[in-house]
């Protein structure tokens, strides 16, 4: 059974690196990392930043937060549900 990533193989991932690698050369490859590193932690910090504006706001207006977490528990739950059934009959697949 091959490891998968976003509906990508192991295969399909050697081959994209091969391809960056001839398209870039060995040595930008760093640059380009490190860009994208930088990139994705700044879009995390701006979504961290936002869900924290949205709490606070959220809590000086007087509005409970938890019915969210309610309701996202509630929805793990039948997803488990959900995974405890399908279960076998993805393995078999």
């Amino acid at each position: 059974m091959s490891t998968t990533f976003l509906f990508i193989g192991s295969p399909e991932i050697i081959v994209i690196g091969l391809i960056v690698v001839m398209l870039f050369g060995a040595d930008k490859i760093p640059e380009i990392a490190r860009g994208l590193g930088k990139g994705m932690r700044q879009l995390k910090d701006a979504t961290n930043d936002i869900k924290k504006e949205i709490n606070d706001t959220a809590k000086n207006q007087g509005i409970d937060t938890d019915v969210a977490k309610d309701i996202t528990s509630e929805i793990n739950k039948v997803k488990d549900g959900i995974d405890d059934v399908t279960g076998p009959i993805k393995r078999n697949l």
